[in-house]
Formats: C-alpha cells, sequence, structure tokens
C-alpha cells in the first residue's frame, strides 16, 4: 500500500508539501544524488567556500599574548618572533639579500607602471585599428576551436577557457572602451620559512599587491602567521601563509604572479620548472643559489646533472656560476616558448642572487644559441676563449684546454636598471639595513663592462710568469692605451673584464717582464713558453685619466668586509647543532640551541669547546 501510495504521490510535488515531514520521511525514501556538471561542481565549491568563510573560526596560530619566550628579531621595518631551538630556518646574514631583493621590487613596480602608461599611450594613438583586428582574430580563433572540438565529437568549447588568458576577447572588448587598469603586483614567495621576506615586501614596497608566503613544513607556516599578526594590519591585508609544496602550488595555481622569489636552502634547479611557468608574461623571477661549492666546480658532475653545465675552477668560477643560473633558467623558460632578460645578477657573501624578466615569445626564443657559449680554459695560464653554441674556435694554444658550460654569455645586467635602483636606494638609504653592502655592491656593477663575460686576474697573470706585479692602475693604463676597455668586477676585487684578446693581454704582460726581468724557468712552463715569443704590441704604461673609476676617484667603498665574524650560512631548520659545527659557526653556537647534543664529543674536546677553542677537527 505504502508503494501504491508513493507512486501516486510522486507526480504531485504540490499534495507532497502539504503531508507532514514524519509522513514524506515515511513515504518517500531519499532519491539518489544526482551526479553534478563540472560546471555545477564548480559553482557548488564556489557556494561552499563562501559559507566557510562567513563562519569561519578566528585563526588559532595568534601573536603569544607573552612574547618572553620567543626572541624578537627587527629588520627594516618588520619584526618576527623566533623560537630558539632552531624550528624556522633564519639567516641573518641574508638581510643583503633582502635589502637587494626589496630595491629590485621598488625598481620593477616603477618600470611596470611606465610600461603599462606606455602601452596606454600607444593604443590611444593607434590603437582602436589594432584592437579591432585583435578582437576579429581572437573571435575567428574561438570559433575555430568550437567548431575542431564539434568535429572530433568533443564537447563545445566554453568561454570560460579564453577568459584567463591575457589577450582574450573580453579583454579587448574592454580595451576599446578604455584602456585596461594596472592591478598592483601579485608576489609569491615560494619558500617563506619565517615569512619575514614577504613581511618585508607587504610593509616596504609601496604599491605591492597580495603576498602569498608558501611553505611545506607547518612549523613555517605556524610561525609565518604569528609573525604575520605580529606585525599588525598592514601585513595582515596584504601576506597570506600557505601551507604546500612550492612546485605543485606554481602548476596549480589559476593565476600567475607578476613577481615570484626563490630563495631555496641549497640548489633552486627543482624549483624553476615550475616557477618559470607561473610568472606572468613580462614579470620578474628573483632566484637565489647557495650550492656555491657545486656551481664553483667542486663537483662537476653534480653541477651538471643540476644545472645542465659544466663548471671550471678558474679565478672567475664565481662569476661563472651566475652565469651557469642565468643558462639553466633560459633553458626552462624555453620549453615553454618563454625567454629571460637579466636586469641584475650578484654574487654576494655565499650565494649567487639573479633578477630575470620573464617574456613569451617563439620567435625571440630562437635567439638563445646566441647567448649561450661553451668556455675553453688553458690549464697552463690564465687564458680562456668563449665557443658560441654552433660556432668554430680557434685552435687550442699549447695546452691542454679544459671545456665547460654551456654558460650565459650574454649580459646579466640592464644597467638602466641598475642605475634605477642604485638611486632608489641613495634615496631611501634609512630603510635598508644593509645600505653599506648593496650601495658597495650596486656602484662597482654600475662600471662594470656589461658586454664582457667573466674577468681575469691580475695577480694570476703574474704567477703565471712568475713577475712582480703591476698596480690595477698602470695595467689598466695599458690596456686602455692599447684602445681597448676594462673594468672591474663586484665579485673579486682583483678581478679585471676587458674586451682585449689574450694576445694583447699577454704582449703587455711580455712588455712588463722586459722592464722588471724574471729567473729562468723550465722550458716546459707556461710561463717560458709565453715569455719566448716576442710581442707584437709594444705596450704604453702611461697612466691613462680612465684608469680610476668614478667610484676610485671619488673614495666609494666598494668590497666591505662581512659586519661580524661567522657571517655565511647557517644550519637548516630542524637539525641540531653539535659541536662539529664550532668550526664553522663559532663557540657562541654551541649553547645557542637547547637541542645541543652533548654526547657526541670526548670530554676532552668538549672542555676544549667550552674554553673557547675553536679549533676541534670536522
Amino acid at each position: 500500500m505504502f508503494s501504491l501510495l508513493f507512486v501516486a504521490l510522486r507526480g504531485s510535488r504540490s499534495l507532497l508539501k502539504s503531508l507532514p515531514f514524519c509522513t514524506l520521511r515515511l513515504l518517500c525514501p531519499p532519491e539518489e544524488p544526482r551526479k553534478l556538471s563540472s560546471v555545477e561542481n564548480m559553482a557548488h565549491a564556489d557556494e561552499k567556500i563562501g559559507e566557510e568563510r562567513k563562519h569561519r573560526k578566528p585563526d588559532p596560530v595568534a601573536p603569544p599574548s607573552d612574547v618572553s619566550a620567543f626572541t624578537v628579531i627587527r629588520e627594516g621595518e618588520a619584526e618576527i618572533l623566533m623560537h630558539p631551538g632552531n624550528e624556522v630556518f633564519y639567516n641573518k646574514s641574508q638581510v643583503n639579500n633582502r635589502d637587494m631583493s626589496i630595491a629590485v621590487l621598488r625598481t620593477f613596480i616603477s618600470k611596470r607602471k611606465q610600461e603599462h602608461e606606455a602601452m596606454v599611450s600607444r593604443r590611444k594613438t593607434n590603437g582602436p585599428k589594432v584592437a579591432d583586428e585583435s578582437a576579429v582574430k581572437q573571435e575567428a580563433d574561438v570559433e575555430s576551436a568550437r567548431s575542431n572540438g564539434r568535429l572530433n565529437g568533443e564537447c563545445e568549447v566554453s568561454d570560460e577557457i579564453f577568459q584567463d588568458e591575457p589577450c582574450s576577447v573580453s579583454d579587448d572588448k574592454q580595451d576599446r572602451k578604455g584602456p585596461k587598469e594596472l592591478k598592483p603586483p601579485r608576489v609569491l614567495e615560494a619558500l617563506s620559512a619565517s615569512g619575514l621576506r614577504s613581511i618585508r615586501y607587504a610593509r616596504e614596497v609601496d604599491g605591492i599587491g597580495q603576498v602569498v608566503a608558501l611553505d611545506n613544513t607547518k612549523a613555517s607556516v605556524e610561525a609565518c602567521r604569528r609573525n604575520i599578526k605580529f606585525n599588525g594590519s598592514m601585513a595582515c591585508s596584504k601576506v597570506e601563509s600557505q601551507l604546500a609544496d612550492a612546485r605543485v602550488y606554481m602548476l596549480t595555481h589559476p593565476k600567475e604572479f607578476d613577481v615570484v622569489d626563490l630563495d631555496p636552502y641549497g640548489t633552486p634547479s627543482t624549483f624553476l620548472d615550475s616557477a618559470v611557468q607561473s610568472v606572468v608574461d613580462g614579470g620578474i623571477l628573483m632566484c637565489t643559489a647557495t650550492d656555491m661549492a657545486v656551481l664553483c666546480g667542486a663537483n662537476g658532475e653534480v653541477c651538471y646533472s643540476k644545472y645542465g653545465a659544466y663548471p671550471l675552477r678558474g679565478k672567475y668560477c664565481h662569476e661563472m656560476a651566475l652565469r651557469i643560473v642565468l643558462a639553466c633558467i633560459e633553458s626552462h623558460a624555453n620549453r615553454y616558448r618563454r625567454y629571460i632578460v637579466p636586469v641584475l645578477s650578484v654574487q654576494m657573501d655565499f650565494y649567487v642572487r639573479v633578477f630575470v624578466r620573464i617574456y613569451t615569445s617563439a620567435s625571440a626564443m630562437k635567439n638563445t644559441p646566441l647567448k649561450l657559449s661553451y668556455v675553453y680554459q688553458c690549464t697552463g695560464c690564465d687564458s680562456f676563449h668563449l665557443q658560441p653554441l654552433g660556432r668554430t674556435v680557434s685552435k687550442p694554444l699549447w695546452k691542454e684546454i679544459q671545456h665547460g658550460g654551456p654558460i650565459w654569455s650574454a649580459p646579466i645586467h640592464d644597467m638602466e636598471w641598475v642605475n634605477s635602483i642604485l638611486e632608489d636606494v641613495k634615496s631611501m638609504k634609512d630603510r635598508y639595513p644593509a645600505f653599506g653592502r648593496i650601495f658597495a655592491v650596486l656602484t662597482t656593477i654600475s662600471e662594470e663592462l656589461p658586454d664582457i663575460p667573466l674577468f681575469l686576474s691580475l695577480h694570476n697573470l703574474c704567477a703565471t710568469l712568475k713577475c712582480t706585479s703591476p698596480s690595477a692602475v698602470i695595467f689598466r693604463s695599458a690596456v686602455i692605451n692599447a684602445g681597448y676597455r676594462i673594468s672591474g668586477s663586484h665579485i673579486n676585487p682583483l678581478g679585471l673584464k676587458t674586451d682585449a684578446p689574450m694576445d694583447v693581454i699577454w704582449d703587455i704582460m711580455r712588455c712588463w717582464v722586459k722592464n722588471h726581468p724574471v729567473k729562468a724557468q723550465p722550458p716546459d712552463q707556461a710561463g717560458s713558453v709565453i715569455l719566448a715569443k716576442e710581442p707584437i704590441l709594444q705596450a704604453n704604461f702611461a697612466r691613462a685619466i680612465a684608469s680610476l673609476s668614478k667610484a676610485q676617484a671619488k673614495k666609494v667603498a666598494r668590497y666591505l668586509p662581512n659586519p661580524e665574524r661567522h657571517w655565511g650560512p647557517k644550519v637548516r631548520a630542524g637539525r641540531r647543532i653539535t659541536s662539529k659545527h664550532v668550526s664553522l659557526l663559532g663557540p657562541e653556537a654551541v649553547n645557542v640551541v637547547n637541542g645541543h647534543e652533548e654526547g657526541d664529543e670526548p670530554p676532552s674536546k668538549r672542555n676544549k669547546i667550552q674554553e673557547g677553542d675553536p679549533s676541534p677537527s670536522t
């Protein structure tokens, strides 16, 4: 009877509504849930997320009322709470890195605004015709996609697919009505740890938009959220901390970021493929590599496996490390029809830091081989040659040739950017805790020859010939008087970048040795072979006006010492510091961490450490 009554009532929804609820439960068992379409699923998910946000409880990670258990660290305009247990990574010496990043980010925002204004001006001048043609082309592409989908038996293409593209039909229609408003840049810090960098971005960089601070450890995310709230409303309104794997997040996030900041512990190679895809066209990628031992040639095979290039252990190894990282980023970008434009590349302290803009262009990408070169280094002297990809090189010298690379051989700085960053740093020096260091580095970079890869060491040249060394001013003057350019290098105070070929360099040194004779050497030595040849060029050692740079003439400090002892890398977060780290971090580091392992060393060695002897074997 119940089944007959159920069938009768099934067709009358008005009658069902009039029945009591208990009767309905008895007569009408629940139907199987209807499967929702993908669009309905997305809408349902959005509604659910909206309801959750309305009734969301306060974040359980709040700044503690009693901060006595934490150490308050202030850097710039940000303050963070650090637990003494080394649970979250923090390195004081990276203040140079963070200051430089803030200076570059300010310049990027300024340049981005100028580029947008120039684009709007061009569109006002000759934009309507171009916009109409672009709109027609986009509409044709959409219609073609729809027809192709129907021909292949696929469902119709939704307009929503094209709405996320930078040059969509809807965007063109908006452009015809008026210029699109430039939104504040969105920043992703892929490995945030304590969140100090993201908080400084939010508090110190004017015009910045949302800052997403990622980390894949729960302790770091909790510390980051605690520090965000500790820094007040400005940080809370702009910085968002999330627990996620950076590689997955960058690939799956629906919107690209204007700025992506990579500062991993060690190599960035595992993050580069995701990073070059997550930067918007014309955006900027900031990347740090701290595995300098690998990049500088201590283990060439490991460097090749991570970066796709073989390093050489020359005097220029730190600059070669910069160029290896740039070549690696370019390689990843090329896989997605993108290419990079370096705006600033620096080597400081124990790491390299590069700032590159990323653009999309299949035609411009084809010029990549012109920017990459292999390096041929003579094993007997400092002579080296660059072989652009696809071209030949002259015959090797009398000694064996080492083969390294490929490296980035195009310019690694944009001098317009460097000068803009330098002006920004000078105008707001009170806002940079490491002003002296970054001002010195930027000043030296501004005087470098931007189109000369790698550099020579005057001391190494003299060591090869076993002769006394001329002063840098005398050697520079000889190169300038020979009609060539020469400059210093921000990487090495003794480094010299010049466009003079090695034949000219050795001729200058031969002339110097004639005036300052050396002892006889065995005939098979590199110095003997070089000096056996008569110089073709007669060097002029008269002092040239340009032998001193502007900074040298004004006695501006360019190479500053470290501000304190043990200024360098720190132990990875979560790792307990033992007495084995004393030789690197100093005796005072032993008692910093509560988790210090007392039983790892013999009593006699522990006594030495406690007495302040920093020389235990590692």
